[in-house]
């Protein structure tokens, strides 16, 4: 019982002070997109940001072995469904979100909509950190 309460707490804090940073982002930071150049990149070099990004990534890791394998035990013996779910969850989620940025760039192009956002971002981790506390 100690462990889940100091958990808990820790969680709390842990969103409030992320909250507050977003709030501060929110209400202080210009959110003025940078244009760059372009630069082609080599093949070679984007596959293997891209494979870094994957396979270096400890989340990686602790969503699909800890977390997707943890609660796959609750699904025996439908074990084939839980993974052809959560496969079609993972596709469907990071094609949504590739596209997804695409669709709304020229939404965010505007620095009010960041600020939008992160106003939004920082309502959701209080609202969550209070939930925890009481």
């Amino acid at each position: 019982p100690q462990i889940e309460q100091i958990a808990r707490f820790g969680g709390a804090l842990f969103l409030a002070v992320y909250s507050i940073l977003s709030f501060r982002s929110a209400f202080t930071e210009n959110h003025a997109l940078e244009t760059h150049v372009q630069t082609k990149g080599s093949l070679l070099k984007v596959v293997s940001v891209c494979l870094a990004f994957t396979w270096l990534n400890p989340h990686v890791y602790l969503d699909t072995v800890v977390l997707l394998g943890s609660i796959s035990t609750q699904y025996q013996p439908n074990e084939m469904q839980f993974a052809i779910g959560a496969i079609t969850a993972s596709f469907v989620f990071f094609f949504s979100l590739g596209f997804g940025a695409r669709f709304l760039s020229p939404l965010f192009s505007r620095p009010k909509s960041w600020k939008i956002l992160e106003f939004i971002v920082g309502v959701m981790m209080a609202t969550i950190a209070i939930s925890l506390i009481i």
